[in-house]
């Protein structure tokens, strides 16, 4: 993970740029002509510019929302700010399948998106009921209850709770687990612990931990609003600048490099993320080891049970990236020249079924999602994988043999195109 703070960037200057050209974007063949790698590569760039420019706007209404619970904390203005957060993930882990075989993307990711966190790193948890990393030191240091914290036998000063003083702390002491900022943080700040192990039922923070005086609960609410208030405005400050890499324009940006570069290894980007994506990354680190450890400290959105949307979306990322089409959060439809495109043009057969497959997998995710989502007994992801739930085990075996069989002909694909030796990331998991 890389820990860096970035000044708000000169991205709000692009507002009408972006406006512009990412809605309601469409392209045929018939009007285009044939899609060429060069043509796919620079549409994938306005597929990450959509995706990322609706991951900010989204950030920005989870900011508003979460700056009015800390001015007026009732259980309303509480519910408003999840129901943010839990928007805010929709376009944010489509994104995910851009990390992968973007450098730019992945070296940035951590600082956004990291877990599992240790949570008693931030703030107050319940000790018994509280697993974290063994060792770390940092796993109880309550940063939120402090004005300075002992780590690894460094002391840091956390009196004035700043972005740039969540950006450092984050692997503080060299653990992983010490996730200072992010999604995450953030929805630990809003839900709380999740004490009901394999149970129903998430978070259950009440909204008076960010109340005055005698109304506050479980202490520290005002620096627990200024922790909030600073982890939300890191947040925005790092997606501006990465909305900024993927804008026109810019003769000096990722974007700039990315479509002048040989548009081989642009197309080789594409396939790689969707490779690792779908093989090391979903069906692996955030399915498989989750369901055969019992562990429920091993799912993505642990404290809001949102655990099904964010294996949802990330599905929905890669099939975004191959058929070259984003359905932005304001219900228009970005599209434009594809992999599938490509595929299509020297093997169609192939194209077809890996069409075919990405629906699958989709369809599967789908049953994971309208499961835990039912209004009859839920089973939400941490309910699917305790020990015993054949049932749920099912649906998420089901879910992982339809990326693995994916990214099989994505690799095929991949040498249709030219690419002999795709590797996607495994993770080092075997299917």
């Amino acid at each position: 993970m890389k820990n860096t703070f970035r000044p708000a960037p000169l991205a709000l200057t692009l507002a009408a740029t972006l406006t512009a050209g990412c809605a309601n974007t469409s392209w045929t063949a018939d009007k285009a002509g044939p899609a060429t790698k060069a043509s796919v590569v620079a549409h994938y760039a306005d597929l990450a510019l959509a995706n990322y420019s609706d991951a900010l706007a989204t950030a920005r209404a989870l900011d508003s929302a979460a700056d009015r619970l800390v001015t007026n904390p009732t259980e309303a203005n509480l519910k408003t700010a999840r129901e943010a957060w839990l928007a805010a993930r929709v376009p944010y882990q489509q994104t995910e399948v851009f990390r992968f075989g973007n450098a730019v993307v992945d070296d940035w990711e951590g600082q956004l998106n990291a877990w599992p966190l240790d949570e008693g790193l931030i703030d107050y948890v319940k000790a018994d009921d509280y697993q974290h990393e063994l060792g770390n030191a940092g796993a109880t240091a309550n940063i939120i209850a402090s004005n300075s914290v002992n780590v690894g036998g460094e002391t840091l000063n956390v009196s004035t709770l700043t972005p740039e003083l969540l950006a450092n702390l984050n692997e503080v002491g060299g653990s992983e687990a010490n996730v200072a900022t992010g999604y995450h943080a953030v929805e630990f700040l809003l839900w709380g612990q999740d004490l009901h192990g394999f149970e129903s039922g998430a978070g259950e923070r009440p909204a008076t931990d960010y109340a005055e005086g005698a109304n506050c609960t479980n202490g520290n609410c005002e620096r627990r609003g200024e922790y909030l208030d600073a982890v939300t405005d890191l947040l925005i400050s790092d997606l501006e600048w990465m909305v900024a890499q993927w804008a026109p324009g810019n003769s000096d940006n990722y974007r700039a490099r990315l479509t002048a570069a040989d548009a081989n290894e642009g197309v080789q980007k594409m396939l790689f993320g969707m490779g690792s994506l779908s093989l090391g990354e979903l069906a692996g680190e955030r399915m498989k080891v989750a369901l055969e450890a019992n562990s429920y400290e091993d799912e993505h959105d642990c404290f809001s049970d949102n655990t099904h949307n964010s294996h949802y979306y990330n599905g929905q990322g890669i099939q975004n990236v191959y058929t070259g089409t984003y359905r932005r959060v304001d219900g228009s439809l970005v599209t434009g020249p594809s992999l599938s495109d490509l595929v299509e043009q020297t093997n169609p057969d192939l194209d077809a079924r890996l069409t075919a497959q990405l629906d699958t997998s989709m369809k599967a995710l789908g049953v994971l999602k309208s499961k835990a989502e039912s209004s009859q007994s839920p089973m939400r992801f941490d309910m699917m994988i305790a020990p015993g739930n054949t049932a749920g085990a099912s649906v998420i075996n089901d879910a992982i043999m339809a990326l693995v069989a994916q990214t099989g002909s994505i690799e095929q694909g991949a040498r249709e195109l030219g690419i002999e030796a795709l590797s996607p990331d495994d993770a080092g998991h075997a299917f």
